[in-house]
C-alpha cells in the first residue's frame, strides 16, 4: 500500500508561531519589568541614602562617618565602634583602613535609625560575609565619600558623593541618569565613576576596587559623551554627588 506522508498545515505553523511570539513577548516583557524595578531601587536607594545623611546631620550637627566613635556613642547610643577624625569630611586614608569612614557611616545612620539595617564599622572592605555596608541589587558595594573618581572633574575636585557600586548594566546606567538628571555620564549629579587605573582610586586590602569603568561605559565619540549601550558592558558604576 502506498504511504501517503502529511506534514504541518498553514495553520498549526501558524499556530505555533504565535505561541512562540507570546512567549518571547512574555519573557522580553518581564525582562523589561525586571530592569525597571532595579532602576526605581537604585533611585530610591540614592534619594533615602541622601536624605538619611541630611537628616543625620541636621539633628546631630555632626558628619555621620566623620564623627568619632568615643563621642557618637554617647550622643547615638548602641554601641558604636567606627568612627573617624572629625574633619568635616568623610575621607580615605589609605591601607588596611581606607574604609573607616566611609563604613563608620553606613554604622551611624543605621545605629542613629535613619536607614535599616545593622552595620559593625569595620575598616575593611564591605563584603557579604562582614556587614560593612550595604550593596546594590548586582552585589556591587554602595560607599560615601569624599574623591574625585568620577568623570567631567572640575573645581572643587573632590565632592561628596554616593557610589552605586560596580555591576550596573550600562542601559540600565543609563535610565537611571535619564531618570534623575540629565543623561550624560559626564555632566550633572549623576556621572560614571573613573577607571580602576585612575588616580586616585579608593583601593581596599588586595587591590579591591570600587572604581568604575568608564572606558567601556561611556562613548565619547559622541557631543555630549552618553553611556555606551550599544557595547552593553555589565559592569558600569555610577557616581551620584551631592
Amino acid at each position: 500500500m502506498k504511504r501517503q506522508e502529511q506534514g504541518f498545515t498553514l495553520v498549526e505553523i501558524a499556530i505555533v508561531l504565535v505561541i512562540i511570539g507570546l512567549l518571547l513577548g512574555g519573557i522580553l516583557k518581564g525582562q523589561e519589568l525586571i530592569n525597571s524595578a532595579r532602576v526605581r531601587n537604585l533611585a530610591d536607594t540614592t534619594s533615602g541614602i541622601q536624605a538619611a545623611y541630611f537628616g543625620f546631620v541636621d539633628r546631630y550637627r555632626r558628619i555621620p562617618g566623620d564623627w568619632d566613635a568615643t563621642t557618637a556613642a554617647s550622643a547615638i547610643g548602641g554601641g558604636v565602634n567606627g568612627g573617624g577624625n572629625n574633619n568635616g569630611r568623610i575621607d580615605h586614608t589609605g591601607g588596611v583602613t581606607v574604609y573607616q569612614e566611609p563604613n563608620a557611616l553606613w554604622e551611624h545612620l543605621s545605629k542613629a535609625g535613619f536607614i535599616n539595617g545593622s552595620y559593625d564599622g569595620g575598616t575593611e572592605i564591605p563584603t557579604p560575609q562582614n556587614n560593612n555596608g550595604p550593596f546594590n541589587p548586582f552585589n556591587g558595594a554602595i560607599v560615601v565619600t569624599h574623591t574625585a573618581d568620577y568623570v567631567g572633574v572640575v573645581a572643587p575636585t573632590s565632592r561628596l558623593h554616593l557610589v552605586l557600586g560596580r555591576g550596573i548594566p550600562a542601559d540600565i546606567a543609563r535610565e537611571l541618569d535619564t531618570k534623575l538628571d540629565d543623561a550624560v555620564p559626564t555632566t550633572g549629579s549623576v556621572r560614571a565613576t573613573v577607571d580602576d587605573g585612575g588616580t586616585p582610586t579608593l583601593t581596599g586590602p588586595g587591590g579591591l576596587s570600587w572604581g568604575g569603568r568608564e572606558a567601556v561605559c561611556i562613548d565619547t565619540t559622541v557631543d555630549p559623551d552618553i553611556w555606551d549601550v550599544d557595547a552593553d558592558s555589565q559592569d558600569c558604576n555610577i557616581a551620584y554627588l551631592f
